[in-house]
């Protein structure tokens, strides 16, 4: 099998060291196994995505000498597969409307009946207020959430098992069902305002684009069960996952898109070379 992965940006900022480091990494592993290396615009949210951002995010992983196949990968003009995907998971009785708002969750998760809750990969899970809410009383202001113990009864508990390739965390990763039930819950499949969820459109695309290894930074692997479960319940082949680390400030802070400073094009107009970057990347 030949060797696939991917680079997935956001244009809703400039890219900075952090993205460097991840799309090197991806880069640098699809060389070693000649394999390829794709691009894909993850740009469903199309209040922040802007044009601009995305012509900059291009130069920036030109000029590090990066290059991929084109037409790259553009999540706005797949929605009818996710869609698709939705429509197999509500055939499932897996899905079911949900009409809360944040501070309809907070409130519910302040509950002292609800007592401490695990952090996942969306933060606190889902409380379950509207869990048993039919698919017929779908709204247009409704979100759509995963009844995540009726998906893992139906998939059972390996299906959130995943393979590891990072360095010292290699192996298959069998995480424990009731602690990712406590930890993930019922999250948002299709979010009111996109028609979809990161989540969902990441494991259609990577299927879609026959990816066989997931490069991506360590905050994300807390979403890897969820998935694979997505990818079980929907018939899709499994990857294997590589979590790099990340790269932070000096307070220890992982970088983020406001990080200016750190700002890929800020390097280039200062007169450093890519060779600088990898260095002061530690690659």
């Amino acid at each position: 099998m030949r060797y696939v992965t991917r680079f997935a940006p956001s244009p809703t900022g400039p890219l900075h060291l952090g993205h460097a480091f991840s799309a090197l990494t991806g880069w640098d592993r699809a060389q070693a196994a000649r394999g390829s290396f794709r691009l894909r615009i993850e740009d469903i949210d199309t209040i922040r995505c802007r044009p601009e951002w995305e012509a900059a995010l291009r130069e920036d992983l030109a000029w590090l000498g990066l290059s991929w196949p084109e037409p790259a990968v553009r999540q706005s003009a797949r929605l009818p597969a996710y869609a698709a995907a939705l429509g197999r998971l509500e055939a499932m009785g897996l899905l079911y409307p949900c009409r809360c708002r944040r501070a309809d969750i907070r409130a519910a998760l302040s509950a002292p009946q609800e007592g401490a809750q695990a952090a996942g990969p969306d933060g606190p899970a889902y409380p379950g207020t509207c869990r048993g809410r039919p698919m017929a009383a779908t709204g247009p202001q409704d979100a759509l959430r995963l009844d995540a113990g009726r998906a893992l009864a139906l998939a059972g508990a390996d299906a959130l098992a995943f393979d590891e390739t990072a360095p010292g965390h290699a192996g298959r990763i069998r995480p424990d069902p009731a602690g990712f039930l406590a930890a993930t819950g019922d999250v948002v499949l299709a979010r009111r305002d996109l028609g979809t969820s990161y989540h969902l459109a990441v494991v259609v695309d990577d299927a879609a684009e026959g990816i066989t290894e997931v490069v991506r930074g360590e905050d994300l692997a807390a979403a890897t069960p969820l998935h694979r479960l997505l990818q079980v319940l929907l018939g899709l082949p499994e990857p294997v996952w590589h979590h790099h680390r990340l790269i932070r400030d000096a307070a220890g802070r992982r970088l983020a898109k406001r990080d200016d400073a750190r700002a890929l094009a800020r390097y280039r107009a200062e007169g450093a070379t890519p060779a600088d970057i990898r260095r002061m990347l530690g690659l």
